[in-house]
């Protein structure tokens, strides 16, 4: 028997706190998960979350993508993963910067792949 779990997220942007309650249902007993255990499972899959899925769907548009057939969806994914590694790389403030530096400079992008060092210089 798993169990259910309410959290409260309070988030403050631009001077605006906003408050949104979500539920959770798990499989793992109480023995098993507390609330602390929860709470950090929970947090390790919105870190995973924002921090590959986000980037893939909005810095390089995979929802937009319109591939659906035979292997080639699979093979985007695993081309946007390599990307994702490839700009988290860069010197650059931000994933979108690094996507605009590598399209504005397609051959920098290609060194980067050969000497990452020299993106650096």
């Amino acid at each position: 028997m798993g169990q259910v779990f309410r959290l409260v997220r309070e988030r403050r942007a631009k001077g605006e706190t906003t408050v949104e309650v979500v539920y959770g249902l798990t499989s793992l007993t109480r023995e098993h998960a507390d609330a602390d255990r929860l709470l950090a499972l929970t947090r390790a899959h919105w870190g995973i979350e924002n921090g590959l899925h986000y980037t893939r769907d909005e810095t390089l548009g995979e929802d937009r993508c319109r591939v659906r057939r035979g292997a080639a969806p699979r093979v985007l994914a695993s081309l946007r993963n390599v990307a994702v590694h490839v700009l988290r790389g860069m010197d650059t403030p931000s994933m979108a910067a690094a996507t605009r530096e590598f399209a504005a400079d397609p051959r920098r992008a290609l060194d980067f792949l050969t000497d990452p060092r020299s993106t650096s210089e």
